[in-house]
Formats: C-alpha cells, sequence, structure tokens
C-alpha cells in the first residue's frame, strides 16, 4: 500500500525557546559527537519527499544544512500549532499531507511515515499521531494540508494555543511505539536529558 500519505513532506519543528535549556537553539546541541538536529534529518529526510525547519529569528545559523526555512507566520512565538501552518503553507504546493517532527528528538523511529502511512490508509482520518508509552506526541504527526486555512483561523481569530483542544474537532488516530530499548519520542528539553541521551547512544 502507497498512499501520498507514505510520502509526505516534512518540517522539523525547531521555533520553540528552549527555556529548560538555559535558551539558545536546543537543537544545536550536541550529542555523540553531532547535532540534535543533525540526528533528526538524518532520520527523517529519508522517509519525506522535502525537508525544511520551522524556525524565527536568522537563519543564516542553520545554513549549513541547506534546508529551507520557514518562520511562523503567526507572530509572538504561541506554539507549535504556529509552525504545524508554517509547514503546511511550505508544503500546500508539494502534496497533501505534512509530517511534522519535534528538532529535540534524535531517537525518531526509522519506520514513523510507514505506520502513520499505513493508519491513515486504514483509518482515513484528518491528523495521525505518534505515541510511546500510552502517551501521545501532538508535534510528531502526520497532518491533511488542506486543514490550513482552519488551523490559521483557528489560531488567528481564537486564539488557540493547545495542539489537543484543536484536533479534537478532526479525526485523528493515534499510533503506538515500544519504549524498549528506547523511547523513539525521547526529547532532550534539560542538560540531563543531553547526558541520558549521551549515554543511550553509548
Amino acid at each position: 500500500m502507497n498512499t501520498q500519505a507514505h510520502n509526505p513532506a516534512c518540517v522539523i519543528l525547531a521555533g520553540g525557546l528552549a527555556r529548560r535549556m538555559g535558551g539558545g537553539d536546543k537543537p544545536l546541541r550536541p550529542i555523540g559527537g553531532r547535532t540534535i538536529l543533525e540526528h533528526v534529518i538524518a532520520r527523517v529526510k529519508p522517509q519525506c519527499s522535502a525537508l525544511a525547519l520551522n524556525a524565527n529569528g536568522d537563519p543564516a545559523r542553520f545554513a549549513q544544512w541547506n534546508l529551507p526555512v520557514v518562520a511562523d507566520s503567526v507572530e509572538g512565538f504561541v506554539g507549535p500549532l504556529a509552525g504545524v501552518l508554517a509547514g503546511m503553507d511550505w508544503a500546500a504546493p508539494q502534496g497533501e499531507w505534512l509530517l511534522s517532527v519535534a528538532a529535540d528528538c534524535p531517537f525518531l523511529p526509522l519506520d514513523l511515515v510507514t505506520r502513520l502511512g499505513d493508519a491513515q490508509a486504514q483509518n482515513d482520518a484528518d491528523i495521525l499521531v505518534a505515541s510511546s508509552g500510552a502517551q501521545a506526541h501532538p508535534v510528531i504527526a502526520l497532518w491533511r494540508v488542506a486543514l490550513r486555512e482552519e488551523l490559521r483561523r483557528a489560531l488567528v481569530e481564537e486564539q488557540m494555543r493547545k495542539i489537543d483542544r484543536w484536533t479534537a474537532g478532526y479525526k485523528v488516530a493515534h499510533v503506538e511505539w515500544s519504549i524498549d530499548p528506547v523511547d523513539p519520542f525521547f526529547n532532550a528539553n534539560t542538560p540531563e536529558d543531553l547526558s541520558a541521551a549521551e549515554a543511550f547512544l553509548k
């Protein structure tokens, strides 16, 4: 089975403020001799038709990766939904589906698109959300790009900020991954998380 949901464009969400890491660009912190962002790119690029980075501020700091950098169109650091919208706007000319992933998840599964795409075909869902250890990870999801104007309206007119609150209005399916030997959606939020990721890589 191969649907358009199996070959989406992908946006890596790197627009957060990284307060728990002391500020700065969390994805540029190193683990295992490479930045977290390099680990993310290596894992998702082979799974997608095109790849972009959602980040705010000077895009030159990401120049070495030769990726399109799309900023939030809704100002004020309103959260990951703004990054998803920026990704949808970028992806719209390219296809019907957008994969979003967090820029601080160095162990993303290599079957992420395959399994989300399979679930879309089985459920005819609008949004497919990754889950592990019975916990949903709403920023790691496959989105129907046709929802973008509804998302824009929710962000601008309704000041919608919580992903779960917005997605509740649509057909959502969750896809579960094992957390053994490591949670594939582990995200590095603190210096302690960086140490834990280093330990696992070793």
